[in-house]
């Protein structure tokens, strides 16, 4: 397990959720059983869901109560469902954690550590850095992954390797500061731009990745790599300050 350090002692886990009643039981229960010494709240945000999501987060918040659950009355979009969740969090770290199970909670302890150490305030848990299982799957998804990536990391001056990846650890203070705007997909290529123009020290390392087919549930379209290019150019130059006023 990764020691916490004397000030960082609290871990929120934002989790989006849409439409995921099928995988929520198992992703909340490795959660709440996620091998770090810290203590977690998990804040999940139903994000206008028409399956029984609602009934299943909150029959797990009235078992538990590191489990805090809020609703938006009509689906606005995974960006929407983390913003929100950043408002009702209360950590003195945060990770995002996808409602299905392609991201493993037990790489939390690899994931937060940069930052535990105290030589990072932001970590990205790349699935192409190598050095962690991961599914294979789809060739085109993964080349627009790399382009997106490699734009994010010319426009910005990073080397990143996975810059959709969604498991992004963060100290909270500086996700709290943070001026997050966008609403659906667009927010990973947001949170990248506003922290490379921050100046804060970003991390990355390799995790494991459990990716799910479209015929699975998977919800990201071609359309939204089209969208996020159109939003590293809008957040590098249009819609430049990296913090809330």
């Amino acid at each position: 397990m990764t020691p916490f350090t004397s000030e960082l002692r609290t871990l929120s886990v934002l989790m989006p959720v849409y439409n995921e009643a099928a995988t929520l039981p198992e992703i909340l229960e490795r959660v709440l059983k996620a091998p770090v010494n810290l203590d977690v709240e998990v804040v999940c945000v139903d994000d206008g869901s028409s399956d029984a999501s609602v009934e299943v987060l909150r029959t797990f918040a009235a078992g538990d109560d590191r489990v805090r659950v809020v609703c938006h009355e009509t689906n606005r979009g995974k960006g929407a469902a983390v913003r929100t969740a950043v408002e009702h969090m209360s950590g003195d770290l945060a990770i995002i954690q996808d409602a299905d199970l392609e991201y493993d909670p037990d790489d939390y302890p690899r994931v937060l550590g940069p930052i535990l150490d105290g030589n990072a305030d932001v970590v990205y848990g790349s699935r192409f850095a190598g050095g962690a299982e991961r599914r294979v799957l789809l060739f085109w998804h993964s080349v627009g992954n790399r382009v997106l990536t490699a734009l994010a990391n010319i426009l910005n001056d990073l080397n990143l390797t996975d810059m959709e990846t969604c498991y992004k650890a963060f100290r909270g203070d500086i996700l709290r500061r943070l001026r997050l705007t966008a609403s659906d997909f667009r927010i990973e290529p947001e949170i990248t731009t506003r922290l490379a123009r921050a100046g804060v020290r970003i991390y990355e390392v390799p995790i494991a990745y459990h990716g799910r087919t479209y015929a699975e549930g998977k919800k990201i379209r071609w359309t939204d790599g089209v969208l996020a290019i159109g939003a590293l150019v809008k957040y590098r130059f249009f819609d430049r300050e990296p913090y809330r006023r």
